[in-house]
Protein backbone atom coordinates (compact mmCIF):
# COMPACT_ATOMS: atom_id res chain seq x y z
CA UNK A 1 0.00 0.00 0.00
CA UNK A 2 1.12 3.80 -0.98
CA UNK A 3 2.60 5.22 2.05
CA UNK A 4 -0.10 3.62 4.65
CA UNK A 5 -1.75 6.62 6.58
CA UNK A 6 -1.65 6.65 10.00
CA UNK A 7 -4.57 8.23 12.08
CA UNK A 8 -2.74 11.01 13.95
CA UNK A 9 -4.30 13.30 16.67
CA UNK A 10 -2.29 16.34 15.98
CA UNK A 11 -4.66 19.17 14.46
CA UNK A 12 -7.79 16.89 14.53
CA UNK A 13 -10.68 18.28 15.43
CA UNK A 14 -13.12 16.20 18.03
CA UNK A 15 -15.87 18.12 20.15
CA UNK A 16 -17.17 15.05 21.65
CA UNK A 17 -18.68 14.62 24.85
CA UNK A 18 -20.40 12.18 27.04
CA UNK A 19 -24.29 11.83 26.91
CA UNK A 20 -24.16 13.46 23.22
CA UNK A 21 -26.47 12.36 20.83
CA UNK A 22 -25.05 10.97 17.24
CA UNK A 23 -26.23 13.43 15.01
CA UNK A 24 -25.36 16.52 17.84
CA UNK A 25 -21.58 14.93 17.00
CA UNK A 26 -21.63 14.75 13.84
CA UNK A 27 -22.75 18.63 13.24
CA UNK A 28 -20.19 19.62 15.63
CA UNK A 29 -17.61 17.52 13.89
CA UNK A 30 -18.99 19.02 10.42
CA UNK A 31 -18.68 22.69 12.01
CA UNK A 32 -15.06 22.28 13.24
CA UNK A 33 -13.37 19.94 9.87
CA UNK A 34 -15.07 22.85 7.64
CA UNK A 35 -13.27 25.54 9.76
CA UNK A 36 -10.16 23.97 9.45
CA UNK A 37 -10.63 23.14 5.65
CA UNK A 38 -10.90 27.15 5.37
CA UNK A 39 -7.79 27.54 6.55
CA UNK A 40 -6.06 25.96 3.99
CA UNK A 41 -3.85 27.86 1.93
CA UNK A 42 -4.48 27.45 -1.92
CA UNK A 43 -0.82 26.67 -2.19
CA UNK A 44 -0.98 23.39 -0.25
CA UNK A 45 -4.52 22.74 -1.36
CA UNK A 46 -2.85 22.59 -4.80
CA UNK A 47 -0.10 19.89 -3.68
CA UNK A 48 -2.61 18.22 -1.60
CA UNK A 49 -4.72 17.48 -5.06
CA UNK A 50 -1.69 16.29 -6.99
CA UNK A 51 -0.41 14.33 -4.29
CA UNK A 52 -3.90 12.30 -4.07
CA UNK A 53 -3.47 12.05 -8.28
CA UNK A 54 -0.46 10.35 -7.09
CA UNK A 55 -1.73 8.39 -4.53
CA UNK A 56 -4.85 7.11 -6.19
CA UNK A 57 -3.06 5.82 -9.10
CA UNK A 58 -1.72 3.33 -6.78
CA UNK A 59 -5.00 1.66 -5.81
CA UNK A 60 -5.31 -1.21 -7.77
CA UNK A 61 -9.18 -1.20 -7.55
CA UNK A 62 -8.33 1.93 -9.69
CA UNK A 63 -5.83 1.14 -12.09
CA UNK A 64 -7.96 -1.39 -12.99
CA UNK A 65 -11.48 -0.17 -13.20
CA UNK A 66 -12.89 1.06 -16.78
CA UNK A 67 -15.46 3.07 -15.38
CA UNK A 68 -14.87 4.96 -12.12
CA UNK A 69 -17.16 7.33 -10.25
CA UNK A 70 -15.64 10.46 -8.55
CA UNK A 71 -16.83 13.64 -7.71
CA UNK A 72 -15.45 17.78 -8.99
CA UNK A 73 -14.66 18.65 -5.82
CA UNK A 74 -15.64 22.15 -4.27
CA UNK A 75 -12.83 25.00 -3.46
CA UNK A 76 -11.86 23.55 0.45
CA UNK A 77 -12.48 19.66 -0.87
CA UNK A 78 -9.64 17.30 -1.63
CA UNK A 79 -8.66 18.43 -4.99
CA UNK A 80 -9.87 16.07 -7.75
CA UNK A 81 -9.14 18.24 -11.08
CA UNK A 82 -5.55 16.51 -11.62
CA UNK A 83 -7.27 12.84 -10.50
CA UNK A 84 -10.40 13.40 -13.61
CA UNK A 85 -7.62 14.67 -15.85
CA UNK A 86 -5.56 11.24 -15.41
CA UNK A 87 -7.96 9.16 -15.36
CA UNK A 88 -9.25 10.47 -18.36
CA UNK A 89 -6.52 10.18 -20.12
CA UNK A 90 -6.05 6.80 -19.71
CA UNK A 91 -9.04 6.33 -20.85
CA UNK A 92 -11.25 5.77 -18.11
CA UNK A 93 -15.22 6.66 -18.49
CA UNK A 94 -15.46 9.22 -15.22
CA UNK A 95 -19.06 9.68 -13.60
CA UNK A 96 -19.61 12.62 -11.75
CA UNK A 97 -22.61 14.01 -9.70
CA UNK A 98 -25.14 15.59 -11.08
CA UNK A 99 -27.55 17.28 -8.59
CA UNK A 100 -31.29 17.08 -8.75
CA UNK A 101 -34.10 18.48 -5.61
CA UNK A 102 -33.73 17.18 -2.89
CA UNK A 103 -32.44 13.68 -2.86
CA UNK A 104 -32.53 13.40 -6.50
CA UNK A 105 -29.30 11.75 -7.81
CA UNK A 106 -27.87 11.40 -11.07
CA UNK A 107 -24.47 11.46 -12.85
CA UNK A 108 -23.26 12.55 -15.88
CA UNK A 109 -19.70 12.04 -18.24
CA UNK A 110 -16.30 14.02 -16.93
CA UNK A 111 -15.76 15.69 -20.13
CA UNK A 112 -13.47 18.35 -18.87
CA UNK A 113 -12.58 20.69 -16.73
CA UNK A 114 -13.99 23.64 -19.03
CA UNK A 115 -16.77 21.53 -19.20
CA UNK A 116 -17.99 21.56 -15.57
CA UNK A 117 -20.63 24.22 -14.09
CA UNK A 118 -21.41 25.28 -10.62
CA UNK A 119 -25.03 25.64 -11.28
CA UNK A 120 -26.02 27.00 -8.01
CA UNK A 121 -23.87 28.79 -5.02
CA UNK A 122 -22.46 25.92 -2.82
CA UNK A 123 -22.84 23.65 -5.07
CA UNK A 124 -19.98 21.30 -6.37
CA UNK A 125 -19.09 21.51 -9.95
CA UNK A 126 -21.04 19.35 -12.57
CA UNK A 127 -20.45 18.40 -15.63
CA UNK A 128 -22.23 20.16 -18.70
CA UNK A 129 -23.12 17.18 -20.56
CA UNK A 130 -26.76 14.65 -20.70
CA UNK A 131 -27.69 13.06 -17.36
CA UNK A 132 -27.47 9.38 -17.67
CA UNK A 133 -29.80 8.61 -14.87
CA UNK A 134 -29.43 7.23 -11.24
CA UNK A 135 -29.12 3.75 -12.43
CA UNK A 136 -25.88 3.98 -14.20
CA UNK A 137 -24.02 3.85 -11.11
CA UNK A 138 -24.11 -0.35 -11.42
CA UNK A 139 -21.57 0.28 -14.24
CA UNK A 140 -18.69 1.57 -11.81
CA UNK A 141 -15.88 -0.51 -11.07
CA UNK A 142 -14.56 1.41 -7.98
CA UNK A 143 -16.00 4.60 -6.13
CA UNK A 144 -13.90 7.63 -5.17
CA UNK A 145 -16.03 9.88 -2.73
CA UNK A 146 -15.92 12.80 -0.53
CA UNK A 147 -15.93 12.67 2.80
CA UNK A 148 -15.31 15.04 6.04
CA UNK A 149 -13.71 12.67 7.97
CA UNK A 150 -13.25 8.74 8.10
CA UNK A 151 -11.83 6.27 10.82
CA UNK A 152 -9.98 3.44 10.93
CA UNK A 153 -13.13 1.10 10.97
CA UNK A 154 -14.32 2.76 7.62
CA UNK A 155 -16.86 5.04 9.34
CA UNK A 156 -17.38 7.74 6.89
CA UNK A 157 -18.32 11.40 7.96
CA UNK A 158 -20.27 13.28 5.13
CA UNK A 159 -21.68 16.39 4.18
CA UNK A 160 -25.08 15.66 5.90
CA UNK A 161 -27.44 15.27 3.63
CA UNK A 162 -27.24 11.41 3.19
CA UNK A 163 -26.62 12.16 -0.63
CA UNK A 164 -23.74 9.41 -0.48
CA UNK A 165 -24.79 7.14 2.06
CA UNK A 166 -27.86 6.18 -0.81
CA UNK A 167 -25.40 5.87 -3.45
CA UNK A 168 -23.32 3.57 -2.17
CA UNK A 169 -26.13 1.37 -1.57
CA UNK A 170 -26.91 0.92 -5.63
CA UNK A 171 -23.10 -0.10 -6.44
CA UNK A 172 -22.89 -3.65 -7.49
CA UNK A 173 -21.37 -6.30 -4.46
CA UNK A 174 -17.63 -6.29 -4.13
CA UNK A 175 -17.40 -2.55 -5.81
CA UNK A 176 -14.82 -1.02 -3.25
CA UNK A 177 -15.85 2.82 -1.83
CA UNK A 178 -12.45 4.70 -1.67
CA UNK A 179 -12.76 7.89 0.81
CA UNK A 180 -10.38 10.99 -0.01
CA UNK A 181 -9.73 12.94 3.57
CA UNK A 182 -6.41 15.07 4.40
CA UNK A 183 -4.62 13.46 6.87
CA UNK A 184 -5.69 15.54 9.76
CA UNK A 185 -9.62 14.03 9.13
CA UNK A 186 -8.32 10.24 9.30
CA UNK A 187 -9.34 9.22 13.05
CA UNK A 188 -8.05 6.28 15.02
CA UNK A 189 -11.89 4.09 15.42
CA UNK A 190 -10.17 2.76 18.69
CA UNK A 191 -9.56 6.32 20.08
CA UNK A 192 -11.64 8.84 18.40
CA UNK A 193 -14.40 6.52 16.36
CA UNK A 194 -16.88 9.03 14.42
CA UNK A 195 -20.62 8.62 15.39
CA UNK A 196 -22.20 5.90 13.33
CA UNK A 197 -25.89 5.84 12.67
CA UNK A 198 -27.78 2.31 10.92
CA UNK A 199 -28.43 4.00 7.69
CA UNK A 200 -24.47 5.17 7.66
CA UNK A 201 -22.97 3.02 4.41
CA UNK A 202 -19.08 2.20 5.50
CA UNK A 203 -16.04 3.08 2.77
CA UNK A 204 -13.82 0.28 1.94
CA UNK A 205 -10.09 2.00 1.43
CA UNK A 206 -9.33 5.86 2.49
CA UNK A 207 -6.93 8.07 0.68
CA UNK A 208 -4.77 10.91 1.87
CA UNK A 209 -1.87 12.69 0.26
CA UNK A 210 0.37 10.58 2.50
CA UNK A 211 -1.04 7.50 1.05
CA UNK A 212 -3.89 4.77 1.26
CA UNK A 213 -5.18 1.84 2.85
CA UNK A 214 -8.08 -0.50 2.79
CA UNK A 215 -9.80 -0.70 5.80
CA UNK A 216 -11.44 -3.97 8.04
CA UNK A 217 -14.98 -3.11 6.82
CA UNK A 218 -17.46 -5.89 8.17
Amino acid sequence: MHGEPRPTTAHQPYPVAAGMEAEDVKDELRRAIRHQREGRSHRLRDEAAVAFADVLATVPAVQDAAVVVAYAARPTEPGTGELLERLAGRGARVLLPVLGAGLARDWAEYAGPDDLRERAPGRPPEPGGPNLGADVIVEADVVICPALAVDTSGARLGQGGGWYDRVLKQVRPGVPSIAMVFPEELYDAADRPLPYESHDVPVQAVATPAGWHALPVE
